[in-house]
């Protein structure tokens, strides 16, 4: 039985000839996959990595003192001793000595943090309160470094270029093997490559980052114990619906506290080992 991709009332694509195309393409993202591979630190992922590190860097660089002249600075002088303390204790145990760290404290009640190639850190206002203490806030800041350690950004672009390139074979072929298709052709590409390829990726990086991130605490001497509890309050703390898990680019905090309980097992000897141990350290109240 040949089935039909169903796209509106006037459009479908026969499995047959999509399939004609789509090998090419998938053959594409195979020899792309073979050039510019590295594994990540602590997880050992394989990845693709296309754009040379000194350029994520510099880019990193401008970004952020773009984002200390748009933004205010903290004037709390202790959630800027926290972020401070913290990030640096985090970065001590990062393997990167090679980057300029530094860590911004911004005066904004958006919930949120980020770690920009380089060690450049900026971390929000409205998210301390539900870090709680400085283990709370070593969970935002390990995971927001170690998506810099792992080269995330540079990744996303790379992959973004793969996709853009394969792009092109996709609608090349496409046009030779049925050009009155071609555009219906193109949108099945353009959201299977979105649903099947972007946002998976997106979500790895995310629980990579995490993986990474309780690892990063544990070792940096805070009690890893938190990492769940803080995953678990940042969710109850969200308003509104969020989008189903296969449509975010996160996955869900619910599988994220999950993913993070099996980990502590391992994560807890690190913290033993740790020479200096915090705890949960200072409360943010």
């Amino acid at each position: 039985m040949t089935s039909n991709f169903n796209l509106s009332a006037n459009d479908t694509v026969d499995r047959r000839d999509f399939l004609k195309w789509f090998a090419p393409a998938t053959a594409g993202i195979a020899m792309c996959s073979c050039f510019g591979c590295r594994t990540t630190p602590i997880t050992n992922r394989r990845q693709l990595l296309l754009i040379p590190e000194s350029q994520e860097q510099q880019m990193g660089l401008t970004a952020f003192e773009e984002v200390k002249t748009k933004n205010k600075l903290s004037t709390n002088a202790k959630y800027k001793e926290i972020v401070e303390r913290v990030g640096q204790r985090i970065a001590a145990v990062s393997n990167r000595s090679d980057y300029q760290w530094e860590f911004a404290t911004i005066a904004d009640q958006t919930q949120n943090a980020f770690c920009l190639p380089g060690g450049k850190v900026a971390f929000y206002e409205g998210i301390l309160p539900i870090c709680q203490n400085e283990a709370g806030v070593a969970v935002v800041m390990s995971h927001e470094i170690s998506h810099a350690l792992a080269r995330h950004g540079g990744e996303r672009m790379s992959q973004q270029m793969e996709v853009q390139g394969v792009g092109k074979i996709v609608q090349v072929v496409a046009k030779k093997a049925a050009p009155e298709k071609e555009e219906v052709f193109m949108s099945v590409y353009n959201v299977g490559s979105k649903y099947g390829f972007t946002l998976p990726y997106s979500r790895t990086h995310e629980s990579e980052a995490d993986e990474m991130g309780i690892h990063l605490m544990s070792q940096a001497g805070y009690d890893p114990s938190e990492a769940p509890k803080f995953w678990e309050r940042f969710g109850a703390s969200q308003k509104g619906q969020k989008p189903q898990e296969f449509m975010s680019t996160h996955p869900s905090d619910e599988r994220r506290a999950a993913a993070l309980r099996q980990l502590l097992p391992e994560a807890q000897k690190e913290y033993e080992a740790a020479p200096n141990k915090y705890g949960i350290g200072v409360s943010i109240a």
